[in-house]
Protein backbone atom coordinates (compact mmCIF):
# COMPACT_ATOMS: atom_id res chain seq x y z
CA UNK A 1 0.00 0.00 0.00
CA UNK A 2 1.84 3.50 -1.16
CA UNK A 3 1.36 6.49 1.65
CA UNK A 4 1.27 9.48 0.06
CA UNK A 5 2.53 12.82 1.54
CA UNK A 6 -0.45 14.85 0.58
CA UNK A 7 -4.07 12.98 0.05
CA UNK A 8 -6.59 15.40 -1.36
CA UNK A 9 -10.19 15.35 -1.50
CA UNK A 10 -11.54 17.27 -4.26
CA UNK A 11 -10.89 17.91 -7.44
CA UNK A 12 -12.03 21.28 -8.03
CA UNK A 13 -9.59 23.85 -8.73
CA UNK A 14 -8.60 24.30 -4.82
CA UNK A 15 -7.56 21.04 -5.09
CA UNK A 16 -5.98 21.04 -8.03
CA UNK A 17 -4.17 23.99 -7.51
CA UNK A 18 -3.24 22.48 -4.24
CA UNK A 19 -1.98 19.53 -5.54
CA UNK A 20 0.15 21.51 -8.72
CA UNK A 21 2.13 23.27 -6.21
CA UNK A 22 2.74 20.16 -4.16
CA UNK A 23 3.78 18.06 -6.83
CA UNK A 24 5.88 21.27 -7.93
CA UNK A 25 7.81 20.42 -4.34
CA UNK A 26 8.24 16.89 -5.12
CA UNK A 27 5.68 16.03 -2.56
CA UNK A 28 4.01 12.13 -3.46
CA UNK A 29 0.44 13.67 -3.69
CA UNK A 30 -3.07 11.75 -4.60
CA UNK A 31 -6.26 13.76 -5.56
CA UNK A 32 -9.37 12.08 -4.95
CA UNK A 33 -12.61 12.87 -6.57
CA UNK A 34 -16.69 11.69 -6.60
CA UNK A 35 -17.29 12.77 -10.16
CA UNK A 36 -16.05 11.23 -13.37
CA UNK A 37 -14.06 14.89 -14.76
CA UNK A 38 -12.21 17.57 -12.83
CA UNK A 39 -12.94 20.80 -12.07
CA UNK A 40 -16.01 21.03 -9.90
CA UNK A 41 -18.75 23.39 -10.35
CA UNK A 42 -16.40 24.46 -13.18
CA UNK A 43 -16.06 21.42 -15.25
CA UNK A 44 -17.39 20.80 -18.28
CA UNK A 45 -19.92 18.14 -20.28
CA UNK A 46 -20.12 16.69 -23.82
CA UNK A 47 -22.54 17.09 -26.07
CA UNK A 48 -23.47 13.92 -28.27
CA UNK A 49 -21.16 15.78 -31.22
CA UNK A 50 -18.65 16.19 -28.58
CA UNK A 51 -19.31 20.32 -28.49
CA UNK A 52 -17.82 20.81 -24.76
CA UNK A 53 -19.65 23.20 -22.05
CA UNK A 54 -19.55 24.11 -18.67
CA UNK A 55 -22.02 22.72 -16.53
CA UNK A 56 -22.48 26.00 -15.03
CA UNK A 57 -20.91 29.52 -16.24
CA UNK A 58 -18.07 30.94 -15.83
CA UNK A 59 -15.85 33.87 -16.32
CA UNK A 60 -13.08 35.65 -14.66
CA UNK A 61 -12.97 39.58 -14.17
CA UNK A 62 -9.78 41.45 -15.90
CA UNK A 63 -8.33 41.92 -12.40
CA UNK A 64 -7.82 38.11 -11.29
CA UNK A 65 -4.28 38.40 -11.16
CA UNK A 66 -4.08 34.74 -9.23
CA UNK A 67 -4.84 32.59 -12.14
CA UNK A 68 -3.52 34.98 -14.70
CA UNK A 69 -0.21 34.30 -12.81
CA UNK A 70 -0.90 30.11 -12.75
CA UNK A 71 -1.76 30.12 -16.21
CA UNK A 72 1.77 31.80 -16.72
CA UNK A 73 3.49 29.14 -15.19
CA UNK A 74 1.46 26.44 -16.98
CA UNK A 75 2.42 28.07 -20.35
CA UNK A 76 -1.13 29.13 -21.47
CA UNK A 77 -1.41 32.58 -20.43
CA UNK A 78 -2.00 33.44 -24.43
CA UNK A 79 -5.19 31.20 -24.45
CA UNK A 80 -6.96 33.76 -22.14
CA UNK A 81 -9.35 35.77 -23.83
CA UNK A 82 -10.42 39.57 -22.94
CA UNK A 83 -13.59 41.08 -24.10
CA UNK A 84 -16.26 43.87 -23.42
CA UNK A 85 -18.90 42.47 -21.32
CA UNK A 86 -23.03 43.71 -22.34
CA UNK A 87 -25.28 43.14 -19.30
CA UNK A 88 -29.52 44.35 -18.93
CA UNK A 89 -32.57 43.52 -16.67
CA UNK A 90 -35.51 41.95 -18.04
CA UNK A 91 -38.44 43.78 -16.19
CA UNK A 92 -42.09 44.33 -16.38
CA UNK A 93 -41.89 42.75 -19.79
CA UNK A 94 -38.68 44.76 -21.18
CA UNK A 95 -35.13 44.48 -21.25
CA UNK A 96 -32.93 46.65 -20.36
CA UNK A 97 -29.86 47.53 -21.34
CA UNK A 98 -27.69 48.65 -18.41
CA UNK A 99 -23.67 48.23 -19.19
CA UNK A 100 -22.81 51.86 -19.02
CA UNK A 101 -24.21 55.03 -16.79
CA UNK A 102 -25.82 56.49 -20.17
CA UNK A 103 -28.20 53.60 -19.87
CA UNK A 104 -28.70 54.00 -16.48
CA UNK A 105 -30.11 57.05 -17.45
CA UNK A 106 -32.32 55.92 -19.87
CA UNK A 107 -34.08 53.58 -17.34
CA UNK A 108 -37.34 54.55 -17.36
CA UNK A 109 -38.76 52.24 -14.54
CA UNK A 110 -36.63 54.56 -12.20
CA UNK A 111 -37.46 58.11 -11.75
CA UNK A 112 -34.78 60.18 -12.54
CA UNK A 113 -33.92 61.29 -9.03
CA UNK A 114 -34.20 57.24 -8.43
CA UNK A 115 -31.54 56.46 -10.91
CA UNK A 116 -28.89 58.99 -9.51
CA UNK A 117 -28.94 57.42 -6.19
CA UNK A 118 -29.26 53.94 -7.75
CA UNK A 119 -25.70 55.32 -9.54
CA UNK A 120 -24.14 56.70 -6.47
CA UNK A 121 -23.94 53.66 -5.06
CA UNK A 122 -20.61 52.81 -7.15
CA UNK A 123 -19.27 55.88 -5.86
CA UNK A 124 -19.59 55.05 -2.03
CA UNK A 125 -18.48 51.65 -2.98
CA UNK A 126 -15.36 53.24 -4.08
CA UNK A 127 -14.81 55.09 -1.08
CA UNK A 128 -15.65 52.04 1.32
CA UNK A 129 -12.18 50.81 2.38
CA UNK A 130 -12.57 48.76 5.52
CA UNK A 131 -15.51 45.90 4.77
CA UNK A 132 -15.80 45.09 8.68
CA UNK A 133 -18.02 48.43 9.07
CA UNK A 134 -20.89 47.19 6.99
CA UNK A 135 -20.59 43.56 7.67
CA UNK A 136 -23.26 43.95 10.71
CA UNK A 137 -25.81 45.15 7.89
CA UNK A 138 -28.11 42.86 5.73
CA UNK A 139 -27.73 43.83 2.05
CA UNK A 140 -31.21 45.79 2.19
CA UNK A 141 -29.82 47.80 5.17
CA UNK A 142 -26.90 49.16 3.78
CA UNK A 143 -28.52 49.65 0.50
CA UNK A 144 -31.33 51.26 1.00
CA UNK A 145 -30.49 54.54 2.48
CA UNK A 146 -27.88 55.10 -0.59
CA UNK A 147 -30.12 54.50 -3.62
CA UNK A 148 -33.93 54.37 -1.90
CA UNK A 149 -36.10 52.78 -1.13
CA UNK A 150 -37.62 52.59 -4.68
CA UNK A 151 -34.89 51.94 -6.21
CA UNK A 152 -33.67 49.15 -3.83
CA UNK A 153 -37.50 47.34 -4.24
CA UNK A 154 -36.76 47.39 -8.02
CA UNK A 155 -33.88 46.79 -8.51
CA UNK A 156 -32.30 45.07 -5.92
CA UNK A 157 -34.67 43.27 -3.78
CA UNK A 158 -36.01 41.07 -6.94
CA UNK A 159 -32.18 39.47 -7.28
CA UNK A 160 -31.25 39.16 -3.74
CA UNK A 161 -34.37 37.36 -3.08
CA UNK A 162 -34.08 35.08 -6.03
CA UNK A 163 -29.96 34.42 -5.33
CA UNK A 164 -30.16 33.57 -1.50
CA UNK A 165 -34.36 32.43 -1.38
CA UNK A 166 -34.89 32.56 2.39
CA UNK A 167 -31.77 33.45 3.62
CA UNK A 168 -32.29 37.08 1.72
CA UNK A 169 -32.68 39.31 4.70
CA UNK A 170 -29.81 37.54 6.37
CA UNK A 171 -27.18 38.13 4.02
CA UNK A 172 -24.05 40.71 4.72
CA UNK A 173 -23.68 43.62 2.97
CA UNK A 174 -20.06 42.46 2.19
CA UNK A 175 -21.15 40.52 -0.41
CA UNK A 176 -22.94 42.91 -2.28
CA UNK A 177 -20.27 45.26 -1.97
CA UNK A 178 -17.42 43.17 -3.13
CA UNK A 179 -19.52 41.98 -6.49
CA UNK A 180 -19.84 45.71 -6.65
CA UNK A 181 -16.20 46.78 -6.31
CA UNK A 182 -15.16 43.74 -8.72
CA UNK A 183 -17.86 44.77 -11.59
CA UNK A 184 -16.55 48.66 -10.77
CA UNK A 185 -12.66 47.61 -10.85
CA UNK A 186 -12.87 45.63 -14.63
CA UNK A 187 -13.81 48.71 -16.54
CA UNK A 188 -11.54 49.82 -19.27
CA UNK A 189 -11.30 53.66 -19.83
CA UNK A 190 -14.80 53.95 -21.85
CA UNK A 191 -16.52 52.31 -18.85
CA UNK A 192 -16.84 49.19 -20.55
CA UNK A 193 -16.89 46.24 -18.01
CA UNK A 194 -14.22 43.99 -19.02
CA UNK A 195 -14.25 39.81 -18.41
CA UNK A 196 -11.70 36.97 -18.78
CA UNK A 197 -12.50 33.36 -20.69
CA UNK A 198 -10.21 30.41 -21.14
CA UNK A 199 -9.55 29.80 -24.71
CA UNK A 200 -11.42 25.81 -24.70
CA UNK A 201 -13.46 26.58 -21.49
CA UNK A 202 -13.04 25.78 -17.47
CA UNK A 203 -12.82 21.98 -18.19
CA UNK A 204 -9.89 21.95 -20.44
CA UNK A 205 -7.98 24.07 -17.92
CA UNK A 206 -8.84 21.72 -15.28
CA UNK A 207 -7.45 19.07 -17.84
CA UNK A 208 -4.39 20.98 -18.55
CA UNK A 209 -3.77 21.14 -14.20
CA UNK A 210 -4.31 17.28 -14.04
CA UNK A 211 -1.85 16.45 -16.52
CA UNK A 212 0.76 18.58 -14.95
CA UNK A 213 -0.02 17.44 -11.81
CA UNK A 214 0.80 14.35 -13.05
CA UNK A 215 3.98 15.10 -15.02
CA UNK A 216 5.17 16.00 -11.38
CA UNK A 217 4.48 12.69 -10.50
CA UNK A 218 1.38 13.42 -8.55
CA UNK A 219 -1.75 11.24 -9.39
CA UNK A 220 -5.55 12.29 -9.99
CA UNK A 221 -8.36 9.63 -9.32
CA UNK A 222 -12.42 9.90 -10.72
CA UNK A 223 -15.03 8.13 -9.11
CA UNK A 224 -13.42 8.19 -6.04
CA UNK A 225 -16.61 8.54 -3.28
CA UNK A 226 -14.59 8.77 0.47
CA UNK A 227 -16.94 7.33 3.49
CA UNK A 228 -14.88 7.79 6.44
CA UNK A 229 -11.56 8.33 7.98
CA UNK A 230 -9.47 6.51 10.96
CA UNK A 231 -7.87 8.18 13.17
CA UNK A 232 -5.46 7.82 16.27
CA UNK A 233 -5.53 10.39 18.70
CA UNK A 234 -5.05 13.73 16.99
CA UNK A 235 -3.31 12.20 13.27
CA UNK A 236 -5.81 10.92 10.71
CA UNK A 237 -4.71 7.86 9.58
CA UNK A 238 -6.29 7.11 6.51
CA UNK A 239 -9.26 7.58 4.48
CA UNK A 240 -11.80 4.39 3.26
CA UNK A 241 -12.42 5.33 -0.35
CA UNK A 242 -14.80 3.12 -2.62
CA UNK A 243 -14.44 0.61 0.24
CA UNK A 244 -10.66 0.19 0.19
CA UNK A 245 -8.32 2.09 2.48
CA UNK A 246 -5.90 4.33 1.87
CA UNK A 247 -3.17 6.45 4.55
CA UNK A 248 -1.26 9.24 3.70
CA UNK A 249 0.57 11.58 5.96
CA UNK A 250 -1.64 14.64 5.70
CA UNK A 251 -4.76 15.37 4.17
CA UNK A 252 -6.77 18.21 2.51
CA UNK A 253 -10.38 18.60 2.36
CA UNK A 254 -11.74 20.89 0.09
CA UNK A 255 -15.42 19.66 -0.33
CA UNK A 256 -17.98 21.60 0.67
CA UNK A 257 -17.91 21.96 4.86
CA UNK A 258 -21.50 20.03 5.20
CA UNK A 259 -19.46 17.32 3.38
CA UNK A 260 -16.87 17.33 5.44
CA UNK A 261 -18.31 17.39 8.47
CA UNK A 262 -19.67 14.02 7.47
CA UNK A 263 -17.03 12.32 7.34
CA UNK A 264 -15.26 13.72 10.46
CA UNK A 265 -18.87 13.18 12.61
CA UNK A 266 -17.90 9.70 14.21
CA UNK A 267 -14.03 10.90 15.30
CA UNK A 268 -15.14 13.44 18.55
CA UNK A 269 -14.13 16.68 18.54
CA UNK A 270 -18.14 18.16 18.54
CA UNK A 271 -18.19 21.68 18.61
CA UNK A 272 -15.55 21.83 16.00
CA UNK A 273 -17.96 20.31 13.88
CA UNK A 274 -20.96 22.17 14.83
CA UNK A 275 -18.81 24.88 13.41
CA UNK A 276 -18.92 23.05 9.91
CA UNK A 277 -22.45 22.57 9.55
CA UNK A 278 -23.05 26.22 10.77
CA UNK A 279 -22.43 27.04 7.64
CA UNK A 280 -25.07 27.31 5.36
CA UNK A 281 -25.19 26.02 1.13
CA UNK A 282 -27.92 26.79 -1.33
CA UNK A 283 -28.23 24.61 -4.25
CA UNK A 284 -28.44 25.46 -8.18
CA UNK A 285 -30.34 24.29 -11.09
CA UNK A 286 -28.77 25.53 -13.97
CA UNK A 287 -30.48 24.66 -17.84
CA UNK A 288 -28.33 25.16 -20.41
CA UNK A 289 -29.77 25.15 -24.05
CA UNK A 290 -28.04 25.00 -27.42
CA UNK A 291 -29.59 27.06 -29.71
CA UNK A 292 -30.24 27.44 -33.82
CA UNK A 293 -30.25 31.24 -32.99
CA UNK A 294 -29.49 34.22 -30.66
CA UNK A 295 -32.20 35.06 -27.86
CA UNK A 296 -30.39 38.58 -27.92
CA UNK A 297 -27.22 40.15 -27.94
CA UNK A 298 -26.70 41.19 -24.33
CA UNK A 299 -24.27 38.50 -22.67
CA UNK A 300 -25.73 38.56 -18.88
CA UNK A 301 -29.53 39.49 -18.44
CA UNK A 302 -31.13 39.44 -14.88
CA UNK A 303 -34.41 38.57 -14.27
CA UNK A 304 -36.10 40.71 -12.03
CA UNK A 305 -39.83 38.90 -11.83
CA UNK A 306 -40.42 37.23 -9.19
CA UNK A 307 -42.25 34.61 -10.07
CA UNK A 308 -39.48 33.51 -12.91
CA UNK A 309 -37.83 29.91 -12.43
CA UNK A 310 -34.60 31.64 -12.97
CA UNK A 311 -32.62 34.61 -11.98
CA UNK A 312 -30.56 35.29 -14.53
CA UNK A 313 -30.03 34.03 -18.47
CA UNK A 314 -26.54 34.30 -19.25
CA UNK A 315 -25.92 33.54 -23.75
CA UNK A 316 -22.34 32.61 -23.18
CA UNK A 317 -21.98 32.62 -27.01
CA UNK A 318 -22.20 36.77 -27.03
CA UNK A 319 -19.17 36.20 -25.45
CA UNK A 320 -17.36 33.58 -26.74
CA UNK A 321 -17.74 33.09 -30.32
CA UNK A 322 -20.20 30.60 -31.53
CA UNK A 323 -17.29 29.18 -33.39
CA UNK A 324 -15.94 27.50 -30.86
CA UNK A 325 -19.66 25.57 -30.46
CA UNK A 326 -20.45 24.28 -34.06
CA UNK A 327 -21.75 27.99 -34.72
CA UNK A 328 -24.72 27.74 -32.19
CA UNK A 329 -25.83 29.58 -29.47
CA UNK A 330 -25.36 28.21 -25.69
CA UNK A 331 -27.57 30.12 -22.85
CA UNK A 332 -27.22 29.24 -19.22
CA UNK A 333 -30.57 29.53 -17.32
CA UNK A 334 -29.83 29.82 -13.64
CA UNK A 335 -31.89 29.72 -10.60
CA UNK A 336 -30.72 29.48 -6.82
CA UNK A 337 -33.09 27.28 -4.34
CA UNK A 338 -33.17 24.70 -1.46
CA UNK A 339 -32.04 22.01 -2.58
CA UNK A 340 -35.12 20.32 -0.91
CA UNK A 341 -37.48 22.41 -3.33
CA UNK A 342 -39.52 20.94 -5.78
CA UNK A 343 -37.64 21.54 -9.04
CA UNK A 344 -34.78 19.32 -7.41
CA UNK A 345 -37.42 16.25 -7.94
CA UNK A 346 -37.94 17.57 -12.04
CA UNK A 347 -36.68 14.67 -14.46
CA UNK A 348 -34.67 17.10 -16.87
CA UNK A 349 -37.12 16.80 -19.49
CA UNK A 350 -39.53 18.01 -16.84
CA UNK A 351 -37.66 21.06 -16.07
CA UNK A 352 -37.21 22.54 -19.63
CA UNK A 353 -40.63 22.04 -20.25
CA UNK A 354 -41.11 24.03 -16.95
CA UNK A 355 -38.95 26.99 -17.90
CA UNK A 356 -40.16 27.26 -21.85
CA UNK A 357 -43.31 29.29 -21.24
CA UNK A 358 -40.94 31.62 -19.24
CA UNK A 359 -38.24 31.90 -21.72
CA UNK A 360 -41.32 32.62 -24.50
CA UNK A 361 -42.40 35.40 -22.44
CA UNK A 362 -39.25 36.95 -22.58
CA UNK A 363 -38.34 36.30 -26.13
CA UNK A 364 -41.51 36.22 -28.13
CA UNK A 365 -39.64 35.18 -31.18
CA UNK A 366 -37.89 32.36 -29.51
CA UNK A 367 -39.31 28.98 -31.09
CA UNK A 368 -39.28 25.50 -29.84
CA UNK A 369 -37.15 24.49 -33.28
CA UNK A 370 -34.52 26.69 -32.30
CA UNK A 371 -33.63 24.24 -29.58
CA UNK A 372 -31.08 21.63 -30.66
CA UNK A 373 -30.50 19.71 -27.23
CA UNK A 374 -30.24 20.84 -23.64
CA UNK A 375 -28.54 19.99 -20.26
CA UNK A 376 -29.71 20.38 -17.00
CA UNK A 377 -27.14 20.24 -13.86
CA UNK A 378 -28.02 19.95 -10.13
CA UNK A 379 -25.49 20.97 -7.45
CA UNK A 380 -27.03 21.46 -3.47
CA UNK A 381 -23.73 23.09 -2.00
CA UNK A 382 -23.14 25.80 -4.62
CA UNK A 383 -23.59 29.18 -2.49
CA UNK A 384 -22.38 29.27 0.71
CA UNK A 385 -24.62 31.85 2.84
CA UNK A 386 -22.87 34.83 3.76
CA UNK A 387 -25.05 35.95 6.64
CA UNK A 388 -24.05 39.53 9.05
CA UNK A 389 -21.10 39.02 10.86
CA UNK A 390 -20.00 35.86 8.52
CA UNK A 391 -16.12 36.64 9.24
CA UNK A 392 -17.07 35.33 13.18
CA UNK A 393 -18.16 32.32 11.98
CA UNK A 394 -15.44 31.05 9.61
CA UNK A 395 -13.70 28.16 10.15
CA UNK A 396 -9.67 28.36 10.27
CA UNK A 397 -7.92 26.03 7.59
CA UNK A 398 -6.56 23.63 10.37
CA UNK A 399 -8.40 20.94 11.91
CA UNK A 400 -8.36 19.49 15.66
CA UNK A 401 -5.80 16.93 13.80
CA UNK A 402 -2.12 17.82 13.28
CA UNK A 403 -1.97 16.46 9.78
CA UNK A 404 -5.77 17.64 8.65
CA UNK A 405 -6.59 20.88 6.48
CA UNK A 406 -9.80 22.14 4.81
CA UNK A 407 -10.28 25.38 2.35
CA UNK A 408 -13.23 25.38 0.65
CA UNK A 409 -15.12 28.68 -1.38
CA UNK A 410 -17.30 29.06 2.10
CA UNK A 411 -13.58 30.16 3.13
CA UNK A 412 -12.52 32.96 0.96
CA UNK A 413 -15.04 35.96 2.19
CA UNK A 414 -15.63 38.39 1.58
CA UNK A 415 -14.63 37.76 -2.00
CA UNK A 416 -17.42 34.99 -3.43
CA UNK A 417 -17.27 31.72 -4.97
CA UNK A 418 -14.58 32.14 -7.98
CA UNK A 419 -12.32 29.56 -9.69
CA UNK A 420 -9.24 32.72 -9.25
CA UNK A 421 -10.12 32.60 -5.43
CA UNK A 422 -10.27 29.33 -5.32
CA UNK A 423 -6.68 28.28 -7.19
CA UNK A 424 -5.24 31.34 -4.90
CA UNK A 425 -6.62 29.93 -2.15
CA UNK A 426 -5.10 26.05 -3.62
CA UNK A 427 -1.74 27.66 -3.80
CA UNK A 428 -1.64 29.41 -0.09
CA UNK A 429 -3.00 25.76 1.61
CA UNK A 430 -0.10 24.01 -0.16
CA UNK A 431 1.97 26.92 1.49
CA UNK A 432 0.54 26.44 5.08
CA UNK A 433 0.60 22.61 4.80
CA UNK A 434 4.16 22.80 3.66
CA UNK A 435 5.18 25.61 5.57
CA UNK A 436 7.02 26.80 1.93
CA UNK A 437 6.88 29.97 0.73
CA UNK A 438 4.96 28.99 -3.01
Amino acid sequence: MRKYDFIIIGAGFTGLSAAYYLTRLGKKTLVLEKSDSPGGLASSFKFPDGVSVEKFYHHWFNSDNDVRDLLKELGVENDIIVKNSSTGMYLNGRIWKLSSPLDLLKFKELSFIDRIRLGSVMIRVKLLKNWKTIEHLSIREWLEPICGKNAYDIVWKPLINAKFSNFAEEISAVWMWKKLALRGGTRNKEGSEQLAYFKGGFGKLAEILVNNIKAQGGEVLFNQNVTCLKTNGKLIQSLLVNEKEITGNNFLFTTSLTITASLFKNTGFKKWLETLIKIKYLGNICLILRLKKSLSDTYWINVNEPDFPFVGVIEHTNFDSPENYANNHIVYLSKYIPWTAKEYSFSNKEYLEYALPYIKKMFPSFSNDWLLDYGVWREKFAQPVTVKNYSNIIPKNKTPYDNGFISTMAQIYPEDRGTNYAIREGKKIATLMTKKTI
